[in-house]
């Protein structure tokens, strides 16, 4: 069996909040089949297998801008629509945190986990939050850790103001 020798990335990003509560930003991640209606390049978002928000319940993302540049097997050319099918596989709703893998995808990454947490912004958790976005993945052919990280910060950047000039 070929072992892969390439290092495996991780980064954080995060994004301040200023007038959504935790709560009700709390409640926009673990709506987790409905996912589009928040973060900006995605147009697609539904679910496929077991109950929305619950462990294990798995959804079918499209449209989002971030996709290996090259070498991530699709063969329909750069062009076509980037797809992820991403399972639930952590949920703390004290700590309001939860992770999700990347199952099956054509965006080019493999071994990707992320991890959201909501961390309360002010006293009494009403003065706005902070979402923390973080993720490892094998290395990607065609990019750099740098880039990745560049463009989650602008989708987060984008998600956090849609949340709080709800």
């Amino acid at each position: 069996m070929k072992q892969n020798s390439q290092p495996k990335w991780e980064a954080k990003v995060s994004s301040k909040l200023t007038k959504a509560s935790p709560d009700k930003t709390w409640a926009i991640y673990t709506d987790f089949f409905n996912f589009h209606k928040w973060y900006p390049t995605l147009a697609t978002c539904y679910g496929i297998h077991g109950t929305n928000g619950e462990l294990g319940c798995i959804r079918f993302c499209s449209g989002f801008s971030i996709s290996s540049q090259g070498g991530d097997g699709d063969s329909n050319g750069g062009g076509s629509e980037k797809w992820s099918k991403e399972r639930l596989v952590a949920v703390d709703h004290s700590n309001r945190s939860l992770s999700y893998e990347i199952v099956e995808s054509n965006i080019g990454f493999n071994s990707y986990v992320s991890t959201v947490k909501i961390v309360p912004g002010g006293v009494d958790d009403q003065e706005g939050c902070v979402i923390e976005w973080s993720f490892t993945v094998d290395s990607v052919e065609g990019w750099n850790l740098d880039e990745m990280k560049k463009l989650y910060e602008e989708g987060l950047q984008g998600l956090a103001k849609r949340i709080d000039d709800s």
